[in-house]
Formats: C-alpha cells, structure tokens, sequence
C-alpha cells in the first residue's frame, strides 16, 4: 500500500487528449538521436515536457453550496469589472471578472466552478495576443461556457487562447448538468480563463495569488463579506 501511495502520488494521470502530442514527440526524439544524439537528448528534455504540460492530476473540490472554485491552475491576473461577452446573452451592465493567467507550465485542464447546468456554450473565432492583457478578453479566440446554478444565478467561464495557444477544447454540451470541479476542457499551450459572477458577488482572491483548478474558493454566493484584499508578504 505505502508503494502505490508514492506511485499514485509522483506518477500523475494524463489527459488523454495529450497523448497523441506525447507520441508525436517520442517519435521526433527518435529520429533526431539517429541524427545526431545531442538533438536526441534536446528532444527527450522536450518529450517529458510536453508530458508535464498534459497532467490531470485529480483535486480535492470543497463542495458546499454556493461556493465558486476556481476553474483553472494559475496566477490571478486581474479581479475588475467587465461586460461579459456579448455572445453569452447576459445583459453588458459591468460584473465582476476574476481572470485567471496560465503560463505553459500549469496545468491546463479547465474544471466547472459551480454545480448547475451549461445554459450556453458560444465559440468566437479571434486573435492570438498575449493573454495577459486586458484587450484579450475581446480580443482573442474564446469559448465561453453559461453555468446557470439551481436558483437560477448565472456564472460565465471563458477560455481565452494566448499568444503560443492555438486550441482551444471544451468537453460538454448545452444543456448538461455540471458538478463543481468537473473537467470541462483545456486549452494548448499558455493561457487564460475568466470567470464573470453575479452581481453583489465579492471576490475572495486578489491579484497575484496563485489559484488551484477546482479547488481554490474564488467567490462564495452565500457570503456578505466585502472584497478581500491581498498583499505580498
């Protein structure tokens, strides 16, 4: 038991839809050792990166009502007030975004923020500029998920392609009943998802803080507290 504890705990699932990448690599890191070996150790180096880069590691999701977790590993970039994507159907009065920056190091598996039901999923086609700008979020290549809860709150997830990113994948459907925590997709290779709550929503995160898809409490719809601040310490 203590021996699959360790295996379970360094030898991380991988997503299988990086496992054609992975394969691709492998096969690369072939041809450049018949090629000159130090193009081949180069290409090993790059094989067990692209291998990180697709973990799905599992995660420990607080399931409370009313709690809204993080949907993605990463930096919080920004916690502003925004129109949401037009695209959504969600009136354009300003709510507050928390827009989560992931660099090709963090997991990219995606996760649901809230349990309920995907009411909208809306692709838009865009460009690729760094994702850690502002201008990004209307900008670039998106898709956006409509999570609407059971007393009928809405929350937006939109993951938004970087500069490196040129693929965006999401899992589920309209209409779908979603769990917090639940994968919803990923997005190749460095990126961003932003996440849009209700009105009268305070955000427990603040900028620079580190957040853990899935698990990372964001915001709490049942709470009064104000706005947390957050300094570096």
């Amino acid at each position: 038991m203590v021996f699959r504890s360790i295996v379970d705990t360094m030898l991380v699932p991988i997503q299988r839809a990086g496992w054609p990448f992975v394969a691709a690599f492998a096969l690369a890191t072939v041809v450049l050792f018949a090629v000159a070996q130090p193009l081949g150790w180069l290409g090993l180096v790059l094989t067990a990166w692209c291998t990180y880069f697709f973990r799905d590691p599992d995660r420990m999701t607080p399931i409370r009502e009313g709690l809204v977790v993080s949907p993605a590993d990463g930096l919080v970039q920004m916690v502003t007030l925004a129109a949401p994507p037009p695209e959504l159907g969600l009136d354009a009065d300003p709510r507050l975004r928390i827009s989560i920056f992931m660099n090709v190091f963090d997991v990219h598996v995606n996760r649901i923020p809230i349990d309920g039901a995907i009411a909208r999923i809306a692709y838009v086609p865009g460009a690729f500029v760094n994702a850690s700008l502002d201008k990004a979020s209307e900008k670039n290549e998106r898709n956006g998920l409509l999570v609407r809860t059971g007393d009928g709150r809405d929350i937006a997830v939109v993951q938004i392609a970087g500069l490196v990113a040129r693929r965006i994948a999401c899992w589920l459907a309209e209409g779908q009943a979603v769990r917090a925590g639940q994968r919803l997709g990923m997005i190749r290779f460095g990126s961003r998802v932003d996440v849009y709550l209700p009105e009268g929503v305070s955000p427990l995160v603040g900028p620079g803080q580190r957040s853990v898809a899935g698990e990372t409490v964001l915001a709490d719809l049942q709470s009064a507290e104000p706005p947390r601040q957050a300094e570096r310490r």
